[in-house]
């Protein structure tokens, strides 16, 4: 992130300040087990459900760290960074094409982020979800053949009850 843009979210300490002002989480507690060396292709491997559990811890340290009340986008740019720091392969504002009707529309949405190409997490910073919210994201997971995905409510008081999880054919 450049000193420009971290001046835009407010992010005035330096980068080891900024990481040290997280929560801290040891290894174990995310389930990073491998060795350093094997570790990123490990990250590759992870399943649905091991991805999660990451973007789950990432965005608790974000919350807590940060507070709700921020754009959207300082969240979604925050933890991109956050989750590519542990290896993560995350692709921001993904546009999704859709098929109707034999035709093929180029963009039909975007999704906030798509994490290792298995999970789509879905950033909100709003004081309640609304039930619009879930059913957005369970429609883009069958558009996108994805089974699961997260909805995160970075405007919740308390960002465990700004998380849900969304599935589409996966086993729980």
């Amino acid at each position: 992130m450049s000193d420009e843009h971290e001046k835009q979210i407010g992010l005035t300490q330096s980068r080891k300040g900024a990481k040290n002002s997280l929560p801290s989480m040891n290894e174990k507690q995310i389930g990073l087990t491998q060795s350093r060396k094997g570790a990123k292709n490990d990250v590759l491997l992870m399943n649905e459900n091991e991805i999660a559990k990451r973007i789950v811890h990432a965005a608790y340290r974000i919350h807590t760290g940060l507070g709700p009340g921020l754009l959207e986008s300082v969240y979604e740019a925050v933890l991109a960074h956050e989750l590519g720091q542990q290896g993560l392969r995350v692709v921001r504002q993904v546009p999704m094409p859709v098929v109707y009707d034999g035709v093929r529309f180029e963009q039909g949405f975007r999704v906030d982020m798509m994490v290792n190409d298995k999970v789509i997490v879905e950033l909100k910073s709003v004081e309640e979800l609304a039930p619009v919210h879930k059913k957005q994201l369970l429609t883009y997971l069958r558009l996108a053949d994805k089974r699961l995905g997260l909805l995160i409510n970075f405007g919740a008081c308390l960002i465990r009850d700004g998380i849900t999880r969304v599935v589409n054919g996966l086993a729980e």
